[in-house]
């Protein structure tokens, strides 16, 4: 069976959002992903590189996933909201996929902006079964409190994350509700440079949450 790619347009809360389903390859998918993408202001879409190398390492694991650009970024309606605007966005996402796929597991996953997206939306939800943060930028954390999010959480986290150093994201993840687990990622900045393989290395290594 190949594998199913689908291009969308989501009704979101601020116009349609343009959005691309991808199923594993050769067989049904057993879980779902979201995936975010980071800051729409510097360049962010869903086709950024490690959003891209996130997902495909998503769907080695037979997992289908989900990837959409928030409001005013390409096609998608609407203009930026300021973090809590792409949050709703995040939240119509979530909530066309579980319509799709009612039976599965989900998980979220984000990078950098969409880090912070997705730590937002798992906490809120019920129901997530984890929430894969990439490249979260401890440095502007901006009073999120991970504190009584129950939701399981995975950091992955450059060596040489300019937003957000080693230890600054130790400590973040040391005061966040566990379970919550670190994993670093030996490269060069926090767009993972030189190290893409091993970030989707990272993410398959997670598995499922079943």
């Amino acid at each position: 069976m190949p594998r199913q790619i689908e291009s969308h347009m989501l009704a979101g809360p601020a116009g349609r959002l343009e959005a691309l389903l991808e199923e594993p390859e050769n067989a049904a998918p057993v879980e779902t992903a979201l995936v975010c993408h980071p800051h729409p202001q510097h360049g962010g879409t869903m086709h950024n590189k490690v959003v891209y190398r996130l997902a495909r390492g998503l769907r080695r694991n037979g997992i289908v996933v989900l990837r959409f650009n928030y409001r005013g970024v390409n096609l998608s309606e609407g203009a930026y909201g300021h973090g809590d605007g792409e949050l709703e966005d995040a939240r119509a996402a979530l909530a066309w996929l579980r319509a799709r796929y009612p039976d599965l597991p989900v998980t979220l996953a984000g990078f950098s902006f969409g880090a912070r997206v997705v730590l937002r939306l798992a906490c809120e939800s019920t129901g997530i079964s984890r929430v894969i943060a990439a490249g979260f930028p401890a440095a502007y954390r901006d009073g999120l409190d991970l504190s009584r999010c129950m939701t399981p959480k995975v950091f992955l986290h450059s060596t040489n994350d300019q937003f957000g150093s080693v230890e600054e994201i130790t400590q973040y993840v040391r005061m966040a509700q566990q379970p919550a687990k670190l994993q670093l990622v030996e490269s060069g900045d926090h767009f993972f440079a030189g190290a893409l393989d091993g970030l989707e290395a990272a993410v398959f290594d997670l598995g499922l949450t079943t």
